[in-house]
This record gives structure tokens, C-alpha cells and sequence, in this order.
């Protein structure tokens, strides 16, 4: 047995059973425009804290799934929770699909579950349909799962996906080195403090548009955004899909329904009834909130490895695709 092999092996055993379910802390800002992709190449920032789980220990560099750089060659599963967990026979999104364009491509981030493609071309078609513009997808899951280095607490189980509020115009096809330096503009001033000049209506409509796709679970948005879309469409269903979190100012978050059939997969809490337009969201802009925000400004938590499930140990052995 060869030495990488030995350390896959020892280092996946060393995973046992959690399905803790934080979602990331990230604080990305950019400087353009909704829409506008043409005078910015230099303002990727992609700074972000995620909240360590309970038994968490900290990430190394000798993350193995990382260097893993194929899915496995087994039918689709999606194991764990989506942020302890891996994903079987994940797919690779097109670079360059009908409707949409992957974003960051040195992360290689663009796997998922066959659910997630589905998702995504389907919600890009909606989008070009309703006159909204071409995707930019950002972060989806590694190719077999599980926890990154960086930039997510989730994205574990290849039912995740970040979209950028930033749209191009159809048939626009980005560079390579576009699509490293480009960034979304930040719709919020602050950390949810009111919205900046880059707010468009347009976000409702492509909000509405996603949360209205199959199988979507939920949509993590900024408060300040839930708080505008829920002074002008209070009461309607759709809302309560969306979500408050930090961050999330210059791109949203789905995710979606374990897929039905995958036993070893654990969704999160179900949605509360409601638009969601009450007291939760409300509590977003008290004292006591914006000194938890200043916190974790100060004090940002460093990545961290959650216990996974036995079974990605096996995922991290598995023949490549």
C-alpha cells in the first residue's frame, strides 16, 4: 500500500459521526455595479470565517479532500449533513453552460450532486426567460465533498450552491482571468446596516425565481435584503425560503432537499411557517446582534474539520471517476 494511500486511509478513520449544521460566516464587498461587468478586474475579496463545530479540530494544509481531484465512479449520494459531510458520484457543472458561467475556477469548486446541475440549468433558463440576465455561479462542493479550507462552514454534500447577484448579459463569455478577479458588488452597507446604490429590484425577481425551483430547501440572503423584499412583498409564500445570515451581501446561498433515496443524508430543520418577516428577522438589527457582528470582526473563528460520517471514509478511498 503506498503512502498516500496509508494517509488517506488514517486520516479518514479519524472521522466519526456528526451531523452539526452551521452555515458560513462571510463578508465579501466589491465595487460595480448590478450588471456591470466591465470595469472591474481587480476586486476579489473572498475573506470569510467559518463557525467550528463542536469536536471540530483545526484544518491543515494536508486536507485530503482537497487533494482529491475526481468524484468517485459510484452512483450519486449525498452523505451527512451539509456541513459534516461528502458526497458520492458528484458531477462537474459545465464551465460555460446555456444561461450560466463558473466563477473562481482555481478553487475547483464546481461538483455536485446531479440534483444541483439540475437546479442550476433549470434556474438559468427561468432567468433568460424572465429578461434577468446570464448566471455567475461561485462556490458548489469539491468533487467528492466534504470540508474546505476556506470561504464555507457547508457545501459539504454537494446540494450547495453560492450565485452571484452580479449577472452578465447573454452570450457574454468571460476570461479566465475574469472569472478569477471579478467580483460582485456588495448590495449592503455594513455588515446589514441598509443597502448600497448596487440594489436592484431585479434581485426580488431573481430571488423569486430560485426559491420557486425544485427542490429548494432554502436561500441564505443578508437581513438587509429580506428586510427590503419584505416591505414590498410581505405575506407571500416564497418569502419564507429566504433566509437571514451574515454575509451574503454580494451573492445568495441555495440549498437544497436531500434527494429522495439517499438514507445517509440529513436535512436541515424544516423552514418555519410564515414570510418570515416577524420577530426573527427583526432581531437581526438589535444592539445585541450588531455587537456579535463587531465580534466576530475581532475575533474571527479559524476553518476547522468537522466529525464526518464512517461512510466518507470510504468515499475518500473510492475509485475516481
Amino acid at each position: 500500500m503506498n503512502t498516500m494511500r496509508k494517509f488517506l486511509i488514517v486520516a479518514a478513520g479519524l472521522f466519526i459521526v456528526t451531523f452539526a449544521l452551521p452555515e458560513v460566516r462571510a463578508h465579501d464587498e466589491g465595487g460595480v455595479s448590478l450588471g456591470d461587468v466591465g470595469s472591474v478586474l481587480d476586486n476579489a475579496r473572498d475573506s470569510a470565517s467559518a463557525i467550528p463545530s463542536a469536536s471540530a479540530a483545526p484544518i491543515t494544509p494536508d486536507d485530503p479532500w482537497k487533494r482529491v481531484k475526481l468524484p468517485t465512479r459510484s452512483g450519486p449520494e449525498a452523505i451527512g449533513g451539509y456541513s459534516a459531510g461528502c458526497v458520492r458520484g458528484a458531477l462537474a457543472l459545465e464551465i460555460t453552460g446555456n444561461g450560466f458561467q463558473v466563477m473562481r475556477l482555481s478553487r475547483r469548486r464546481w461538483f455536485g450532486h446531479p440534483k444541483l446541475l439540475n437546479f442550476i440549468r433549470g434556474f438559468a433558463s427561468t432567468t433568460r426567460t424572465d429578461g434577468l440576465g446570464s448566471l455567475l455561479i461561485g462556490d458548489m462542493a469539491q468533487p467528492r465533498g466534504g470540508p474546505t479550507l476556506s470561504g464555507h462552514a457547508s457545501h459539504q454534500t454537494g446540494l450547495d450552491v453560492d450565485i452571484w447577484y452580479l449577472m452578465t448579459t447573454p452570450g457574454k463569455i468571460l476570461s479566465p482571468e475574469e472569472r478569477e478577479k471579478l467580483s460582485s458588488p456588495s448590495l449592503v452597507k455594513g455588515d446589514f446596516d441598509s443597502l448600497t446604490k448596487n440594489w436592484s429590484p431585479k434581485v426580488m425577481d431573481l430571488l423569486r425565481d430560485a426559491s420557486t425551483q425544485p427542490n429548494v430547501e432554502r436561500i441564505f440572503v443578508n437581513p438587509a435584503i429580506k428586510k427590503e423584499i419584505c416591505a414590498r412583498h410581505g405575506g407571500e409564500p416564497w418569502l419564507g425560503k429566504l433566509r437571514p445570515w451574515w454575509g451574503h451581501a454580494d451573492h445568495f446561498h441555495v440549498r437544497l432537499h436531500c434527494p429522495s433515496g439517499d438514507s445517509q443524508c440529513r436535512d436541515q430543520e424544516d423552514v418555519p411557517a410564515g414570510d418570515g418577516c416577524g420577530s426573527d428577522l427583526a432581531s437581526w438589527f438589535t444592539p445585541a446582534r450588531r455587537e456579535e457582528a463587531k465580534r466576530m470582526k475581532q475575533n474571527p473563528s479559524p476553518p476547522t474539520m468537522p466529525t464526518l460520517p464512517p461512510l466518507c471514509a470510504q468515499v475518500l478511498q473510492e475509485p475516481p471517476l
